[in-house]
Order: C-alpha cells, then structure tokens, then sequence
C-alpha cells in the first residue's frame, strides 16, 4: 500500500424531490432527497407524484464525491412551484 487515499470516479447523481406548502405557504420539502438509480426511473417517479405534491423535481448533475465537486444540474422533469436551487 501507498499510504495514499484512492481517487474515486466521477459519479452520476440522479435526485428526485418534491415540495409541500406549510402553514404560512412557504415551500418545503415533502421528503428527504431521493437518490434514483436511472433518469428514466426518476422522471416516471415524478410524474406518478406530481399530483400529490405542491411541485417535484427531477435532476441530474456529475458529482466528485471525494473533492466535493458538483457539475451543473441537469432538470429532468419539473412540475408544479419549486424554489429557487443553490
């Protein structure tokens, strides 16, 4: 062994979430962010739930998860009102 840390790959995250509105009207999340095991998984699951939530979301983005680098999300599916992304 090297004494070195091994350099994980790129991954690909693939993150459903959906928004309710709380007592005041502020938008909250519904649930904890669900990671997806496919794009196609994660649009079909957000169209199954848009109807029942005050708006979902569905994105991808590249991820280093060993240097906290996160590309650019990529919107999926969008229905419904979501607040702004950082």
């Amino acid at each position: 062994m090297s004494g070195q840390e091994p350099v994980l790959k790129p991954t690909h995250l693939i993150v459903l979430l959906a928004f309710d509105r709380d007592e005041e009207g502020e938008l909250r999340d519904a649930f904890e962010p669900r990671e997806m095991p496919s794009e196609e998984r994660a649009v079909r699951a957000a169209k199954t739930i848009a109807g029942q939530h005050a708006g979902v979301i569905a994105w991808s983005r590249s991820a280093r998860p060993d240097t906290g680098d996160f590309g650019e999300p990529n919107v999926l599916f969008r229905h419904g009102d979501i607040p702004e992304m950082d």
